[in-house]
């Protein structure tokens, strides 16, 4: 288990959200944090300590009045961290490379392959071929709706018709080199992970996977580490004390290496 850090940024601002109340109308969203500090500050704290894979997640749609101060706190970021970072959020075809030329590591994608509730093939062929397998990665972030998780875009907002399994996970693992998977009912509440989400990741034997949704306390990591057979990643926000949670960073990281 590692752990991977976030950087999710909501109208121009460093945020911690709770996933399921994020709306495009009117830029919403229920708030645990906001910061004073900017999107180069976290990441120059990451890169300090050598921490790599954590993810920037731009939260507004290209039509928001905020996306290009959204944006910006996410290329300073990676200017600030060159490499060491995954970028995602409004990610396509047409503009993945200039992250990359950024700085991003990987750059990370939901919503452009999946288009009008299923999986878009082409689109998909089409964001492989303009930053290759192993820049890319796919967020299979989920939700759950008759006791099964549908895979959801948009910012969480749209159910897919796709459920995850290890069916998926097989097929969509040729194309990406990680998953991002957020539990996004529970996302941002720090009330306990999704147990029988890690327990289907965990017995899956494939690509590195990072888990996010519902870490608040070191019992819920040590959970994810047993449901998830110790083979997934794991990302804390709000209980993070970085972001004004009880959970001390430098105890996380010791934690997770061990």
């Amino acid at each position: 288990m590692r752990f991977r850090p976030c950087i999710d940024i909501h109208n121009g601002k460093v945020k911690q959200i709770v996933g399921g109340t994020l709306k495009d109308e009117m830029d919403q969203a229920s708030e645990n944090f906001v910061s004073e500090q900017d999107g180069a500050y976290y990441a120059n704290f990451y890169k300090k300590d050598g921490i790599k894979g954590g993810h920037i997640i731009l939260l507004n749609p290209s039509s928001s009045p905020y996306y290009e101060a959204t944006r910006e706190q996410a290329l300073s970021a990676l200017r600030a961290y060159p490499f060491g970072l995954q970028v995602g959020g409004g990610i396509r075809d047409d503009n993945a490379a200039s992250y990359l030329e950024a700085g991003a590591s990987h750059v990370i994608v939901t919503s452009y392959v999946f288009r009008d509730g299923r999986l878009d093939y082409e689109n998909l062929h089409k964001i492989v071929q303009a930053v290759g397998r192993k820049n890319l990665v796919l967020d299979l972030s989920c939700r759950k709706k008759e006791n099964q998780y549908y895979i959801v875009t948009d910012r969480w907002q749209k159910f897919t018709d796709l459920v995850l399994s290890h069916r998926v996970l097989d097929e969509l693992a040729e194309y990406c080199d990680e998953f991002l998977i957020h539990a996004v009912d529970v996302e941002g509440k720090a009330s306990g992970i999704e147990t029988a989400l890690a327990d289907m990741l965990g017995t899956w034997q494939g690509i590195p996977i990072t888990y996010a949704g519902g870490i608040g306390s070191f019992t819920d990591l040590e959970n994810l580490r047993i449901h998830g057979k110790g083979r997934l990643d794991a990302t804390i926000g709000s209980a993070l004390d970085l972001f004004g949670g009880p959970m001390p960073y430098k105890e996380v990281i010791k934690l997770c290496e061990k």
